[in-house]
Formats: structure tokens, sequence, C-alpha cells
């Protein structure tokens, strides 16, 4: 990992480069970047993790679109079963050159995320679509919460209305 990657798997590009050759730019985590991930977002397993991204635009301001494919293995809320399972997100994702809104409030703009020097971290971006693509409650297929049976004699209180009884009973003598 490099010391300006913000994770795992970062896959830095050189916009200028990429725009002008046009073709699609697929990225792909190694085995080693897949369990690093897995570990992070509290996954069982990530068996697959591709990015498939086109880049438009110019050098100072770029559309990214593509998807973001993977293959997980997470554990169930309701049996705690490890299952397998898929993710796929549609990207689409501003990027702009770092000072084209410098001294803009954050809250008085809809600013893209930063071109630095140069290069986007298309890794870092298939991360990040794959954390959003993630159920936070997975389930199992087929599997459905049963909450506990409630007893139907017994009222929420009435271990209340027992010691109530014991006070008022002790209090006659």
């Amino acid at each position: 990992m490099t010391p300006d990657s913000v994770g795992p798997f970062s896959r830095p590009i050189l916009v200028e480069r990429t725009l002008k050759a046009g073709q699609p730019v697929t990225v792909e985590a190694t085995e080693a970047e897949r369990a690093d991930l897995a570990r992070d977002f509290g996954l069982a397993g990530i068996a697959r993790l591709t990015g498939t991204f086109r880049l438009s635009g110019s050098l100072h301001r770029l559309q990214v679109t593509g998807t973001v494919e993977a293959a997980v293995t997470q554990t169930c809320v309701v049996t705690l079963e490890p299952f397998d399972g898929t993710v796929s997100e549609e990207v689409d994702v501003d990027f702009a050159a770092q000072d084209a809104f410098a001294g803009t409030p954050a809250e008085d703009a809809d600013i893209p995320d930063p071109i630095v020097n140069g290069r986007i971290d298309l890794g870092s971006l298939a991360a990040e679509f794959l954390a959003l693509g993630l159920d936070p409650y997975p389930r199992k297929p087929g599997v459905a919460f049963e909450p506990p049976a409630e007893d139907a004699e017994e009222k929420p209180l009435a271990a209340l209305q027992t010691l109530k009884g014991q006070g008022a009973a002790g209090n006659d003598g």
C-alpha cells in the first residue's frame, strides 16, 4: 500500500492517459486485498471484487461510470451462519481538479471527488461502492426473524404486581 492510498485496495490511474486511451478500465482486487477488505468490512470473505469503469470529460472535470461486482460471504444476523451472496453496484461519480472548488463551503455545493496530482484511485472507488452495496443486516436466503413467543397469560408487569402484593401484605402487620 502506498502512503497516499486510502485503503487496502488502491489502483491510482493517470486521468490524462486513461482519457486519451478511451477504453474502459478494469481493476480487480488480489487475494490479499480481498482479505484485508473483508476484515475491514466485517465480512467472512470476499471471493471476487472487480470494478469496470469508463472515464469521460477533461482533466479538470471528470465523470466515472461503471459497475462494481463482488462475490462475498456474509454472516446471517438471524442464524449466525455464513452464506454466499453477490453485490452489484452501478457507479456514477464526478471528479474535479482539487482547486476547482477552493473556498466553496461544502454545504453550498455538491463538491465532486478530487483529482489529486492528475490521478484518481479506482481501487478505492471500487471498495467504496462495495461497502455501499453491502446489506448491513444480511440474512441467509429463506431465513426470517421469528420473535420469541410470549406466554399469552403472562402480562408485561405481572412480576411487579406480585412484588406489590407482597409489599402490601407486609404493611398490615
